[in-house]
């Protein structure tokens, strides 16, 4: 989602440069623009970069925050994770650069639900980047973690970042490939 209006921050916001994974504070006053706007983030352009924002800052550009807690009909009564849910939620975990969701883009390798000896629902999952170098691998992986720590349930999760297979554009849904013109 590109816009082309220029908009200015309200307020100092943190930041990521993308690609390179740093930590930047926008400062109040800056000019900015909206290239992409998915999963409650926000990629910017500021002076030739871009940058991510997260929700929470997104009212340092006007927008209101976005909770994008996911709408969870019911826990499961018997303590278990649904194992759906948890795909749900990793569908709304984005790489600023590309506007598809992780799970399309073919990267989670593998899903893992254990109940541990304390009666904990750990979750494990195996996921790769586009790029072995993405600075971004850090901040994607969190947002991974942190949204799926939010389906019922789960105590416990883990992403473990694997190299092996590499990933490729076969991995992606026709459905990412036709959206992203790699067909």
């Amino acid at each position: 989602m590109f816009n082309d209006n220029m908009i200015t921050l309200t307020r100092d916001c943190e930041a990521i440069l993308i690609p390179a994974g740093e930590k930047v504070t926008l400062i109040k006053g800056a000019k900015v623009r909206i290239t992409q706007s998915l999963g409650g983030d926000y990629t910017l352009s500021v002076n030739g970069s871009l940058v991510k924002i997260d929700s929470k800052d997104s009212d340092a550009i006007g927008k209101e925050v976005d909770n994008l807690e996911i709408e969870y009909t019911e826990k499961t009564g018997d303590g278990t994770v649904d194992e759906s849910l948890v795909w749900e939620a990793m569908k709304t975990c984005y790489d600023p650069e590309i506007p598809v969701n992780v799970v399309d883009l073919g990267l989670i390798y593998n899903l893992d639900i254990q109940k541990d000896d304390n009666d904990l629902n750990n979750v494990v999952i195996s996921m790769t980047l586009t790029a072995p170098g993405c600075g971004m691998g850090p901040f994607i992986a969190r947002d991974v973690e942190t949204k799926v720590d939010a389906v019922p349930n789960v105590d416990n999760v883990m992403v473990k970042l694997v190299w092996e297979p590499m990933w490729n554009r076969e991995m992606m849904t026709e459905e990412a490939q036709l959206q992203l013109g790699m067909f």
